[in-house]
């Protein structure tokens, strides 16, 4: 979990705790919106256009920068089946153990986001491709329609106590919206022009 620093007692007047700017990014089409540093950038979608990855500027290679994803990862099938948080929270730690070695869980509880269940799943373990080792923390956010989210922070260890913040930000003011309905007069199967605006988060004031 994230190290919260003590403040220093001293005979000064205490220096009053800035917020660092923030700004809002809403999906069109998954239906979801957050808040996320105004300094991280879109780095471009994930999950056949149902998820977006964000992150910060960094001078690494992209394969090991740090970043959170956002996205809707499932919804109640055909037959009614509604996708279980439990389950997916197995297929993820399961997908970890996969891509890497000496897998870790370090924490796994059961919260709320937005007044709905939520589970979270942080875990530690060496990438067997890269020999990078990374926390995942994962927080996955069942919908109102029984619809799954997860949001996802991957970063490595030394870094956790800069970057939980950015994702402690996203999980506290994430919302669901109804999707963008096509323009009046676009068919509802024709595909945009130009590229959705989900690509560029709108800014606004914190």
């Amino acid at each position: 979990m994230l190290s919260i620093l003590a403040a220093i007692s001293t005979a000064q007047t205490p220096t009053p705790h800035r917020t660092l700017p923030s700004k809002r990014y809403c999906h069109a089409t998954a239906g979801f919106c957050f808040r996320c540093p105004s300094s991280w950038a879109v780095l471009g979608d994930v999950f056949e256009g149902n998820g977006v990855v964000i992150a910060p500027e960094q001078k690494a290679d992209r394969a090991l920068w740090d970043e959170i994803t956002v996205a809707l990862m499932a919804t109640p099938s055909g037959d009614g089946a509604v996708p279980s948080l439990n389950g997916i929270v197995e297929q993820a730690a399961t997908a970890m153990r996969d891509a890497g070695q000496n897998f870790e869980t370090l924490q796994r509880r059961e919260l709320t986001v937005d007044h709905s269940p939520a589970q979270m799943l942080k875990a530690h373990y060496r990438e067997n491709s890269t020999g990078r080792e990374w926390i995942e923390e994962l927080v996955f956010i069942q919908g109102p329609e029984d619809e799954v989210y997860s949001v996802a922070l991957k970063c490595a260890p030394e870094h956790l106590a800069r970057l939980e913040p950015a994702l402690k930000e996203v999980l506290a003011s994430w919302s669901v919206t109804e999707p963008e309905a096509p323009a009046a007069d676009e068919p509802a199967d024709k595909a945009p022009a130009e590229p959705s605006p989900s690509a560029t988060p709108s800014q606004e004031e914190p």
